[in-house]
């Protein structure tokens, strides 16, 4: 007796694939980072403030995909380590705005130079004309996921 198929063939799901490239990415990523003391959302949250210095723990947590709970969490051993720092009062409403230090600025340097060597080695086999087309077409996925 044949049963149909319930549920999507993994092996020709691009959502699955899809996860399965991110869920590498993330461990090269953070077995990079380890060694510098760091995890993803660390060195997001650096690279964010270096970017877009003065953003909010809120902004930081969207930008980080964290919760608001978890970057103050962060922000909190940050500041304690000495690689941001916050105003102790808001300028307006309640936000703190974070920027790095010059400490934040070199764990930064270290971390961005091995993901970048991560990110390398993820592009190795394409040409540049495919990583500008990959680049293209996840970017035209994202923008219609989100409407």
């Amino acid at each position: 007796m044949r049963q149909d198929r319930v549920g999507i063939d993994l092996d020709t799901s691009l959502g699955y694939l899809l996860k399965e490239a991110s869920s590498a990415l993330r461990a090269a990523m953070e077995e990079v980072l380890r060694p510098l003391g760091m995890n993803i959302t660390h060195y997001s949250c650096l690279e964010l403030l270096a970017q877009r210095p003065g953003l909010s723990n809120s902004e930081l947590a969207r930008g980080t995909f964290v919760t608001r709970q978890t970057m103050n969490v962060l922000l909190q051993a940050l500041e304690r380590d000495g690689e941001v720092a916050r105003a102790a009062e808001a300028p307006v409403g309640k936000a703190l705005p974070t920027r790095l230090t010059e400490k934040g600025r070199r764990k930064l340097e270290a971390a961005t130079a091995a993901v970048r060597d991560v990110e390398l080695r993820m592009l190795a086999g394409l040409t540049e004309e495919e990583q500008a087309a990959a680049f293209r077409i996840l970017r035209g996925m994202v923008t219609s996921l989100r409407g």
